[in-house]
């Protein structure tokens, strides 16, 4: 499936994943099925607008090539999600695709329902689904004052299947709530598993959420349990983490979590609404967000698109319960087979996609963009301090804080220097430090910048691929 209008288009991105036209928001449902990564998005196939929400849904075999599949959930006339199906998870029950999401009705006010939909028994690409007529959880637990329920996420813990909601309540306090669904038709209030109050959140988060949108918890290597969630009404609109334990009861109920650390789980000003799988077949936890436009709405008029969703991650946790990110490794299988650059110093033109490894072991300024007006985008890379800082200076303002450098900190210093990748499609950059801080920024080049790689400073090293289509190098 192809767009003649974006295949023209500077600002789109060729090779994350995101629908040849119209809106995208939050990944839905990363699921390994058959041989193939199956991932579902938030999608509104009529208009570059945030409304009429389906499930939209592309596979891959590899990570880095997808493949665009029909739309997978529809609302249904009359149904629970009438007014939309909206974020969730999907789960294999006894060997059936199960999507578990959000389904609203036309006149609801922030309180979800919680809606089943199972893959045809003759559709192993999943590419057909039929929705149960009633939802599985029509209302938020009782005497909570919940004013924000939504987002169902299911994952397994002592031999039971358990389920997280986003949830936020009348005073202002954003939560996290907990389900005993080991029979997904038949699901159990458990309580609170987080909530704002938790002094190791206000101080990881601040105070500015009054809802946790999209939960999503993975076990590390290390054997903690790291919660992700999205911050609604912060300032902006960001993503956290908390890491710590999971509390069980004499006979294996869970109880609650008890966090250790946290923090911003990406520093930079566009990415939201992340999804995980449990890669079993890898052995690790991946990770997509969703990349929003951070431009006007006539401009994404104009384009006919908006939205895309980052490069998958491999998530961990660090000793210390700070967060391990890196990009997949598979996305090197886009890398052309030939560097474009292999050496600091000159000035080289950067195409509209590339992947770029950078190791620094004194200060160095990375340089790629530059305008007449004198505009620059750079990236400061300091290995003493262990910080790399992406700067705008001179750019015309979307957003009051585009112009706010974002400085992503390693801690310990890394002791043999800085290592920064730098993933470019289109208007998405994303920026990795070591493995142990990202930031998703969105760029739109303007007619007079040139794009052009510099990188400066005494003994740093570079090498850059573009990244290109299979048979295209």
């Amino acid at each position: 499936m192809r767009n003649p209008r974006t295949d023209t288009d500077v600002h789109a991105p060729r090779f994350r994943v995101r629908p040849p036209a119209n809106w995208i928001n939050d990944p839905n449902g990363p699921f390994y099925w058959h041989g193939r990564y199956h991932l579902f998005y938030q999608h509104n196939p009529d208009a570059p607008v945030h409304a009429n929400m389906h499930w939209g849904h592309v596979s891959s075999a590899d990570l880095a090539h997808w493949e665009h599949h029909p739309i997978a959930l529809t609302p249904t006339p009359g149904g629970p999600d009438e007014g939309g199906c909206w974020s969730g998870c999907v789960v294999d029950d006894a060997g059936v695709p199960t999507a578990v999401y959000t389904g609203v009705d036309l006149a609801h006010t922030g309180l979800g329902t919680i809606c089943l939909a199972h893959a045809c028994p003759d559709s192993p690409d999943l590419t057909a689904w039929v929705a149960l007529p009633e939802p599985v959880v029509s209302a938020p637990p009782p005497g909570l004052d919940v004013t924000m329920f939504r987002d169902p996420f299911v994952f397994e813990h002592g031999g039971r299947r358990w389920a997280l909601v986003g949830a936020g309540h009348a005073d202002g306090t954003p939560s996290v709530l907990l389900y005993d669904c080991h029979d997904l038709t038949s699901w159990r209030f458990a309580g609170v598993l987080a909530d704002g109050h938790d002094p190791v959140a206000q101080k990881a988060f601040g105070g500015g959420a009054v809802g946790w949108e999209c939960p999503q918890l993975f076990e590390g290597h290390g054997g903690d349990w790291t919660l992700v969630v999205s911050l609604w009404d912060g300032s902006p609109m960001s993503t956290a983490y908390l890491t710590g334990h999971l509390l069980t009861s004499g006979d294996g109920t869970l109880t609650g979590f008890t966090p250790r650390a946290g923090g911003p789980l990406d520093l930079g000003r566009d990415c939201y609404a992340p999804a995980v799988l449990h890669d079993t077949q890898a052995g690790r936890n991946l990770l997509w967000g969703w990349a929003r436009e951070a431009r006007g709405q006539q401009e994404v008029d104009d384009a006919g698109w908006s939205g895309v969703l980052t490069a998958p991650r491999v998530i961990d946790t660090h000793p210390d319960g700070t967060i391990r990110v890196s990009p997949a490794p598979e996305l090197k299988l886009l890398r052309a087979r030939t560097p474009f650059v292999t050496q600091a110093g000159s000035r080289t033109p950067l195409p509209l996609a590339y992947d770029i490894e950078v190791s620094a072991v004194a200060s160095t300024t990375v340089t790629l963009l530059r305008a007449a007006s004198g505009a620059e985008l750079t990236l400061r890379l300091d290995p003493a301090a262990g910080t790399a800082t992406l700067v705008r200076t001179g750019w015309p303002r979307a957003r009051p804080d585009d112009s706010a450098p974002i400085t992503l900190t390693t801690r310990p210093a890394p002791p043999g220097g800085l290592d920064v990748r730098i993933l470019a499609d289109g208007s998405l950059l994303e920026l990795f430090v070591a493995d142990r801080a990202v930031a998703t920024e969105r760029i739109y080049r303007r007619p007079d910048d040139v794009a052009e790689l510099t990188v400066a400073g005494e003994g740093a090293r570079v090498t850059g691929w573009e990244v290109m289509a299979p048979g295209h190098e």
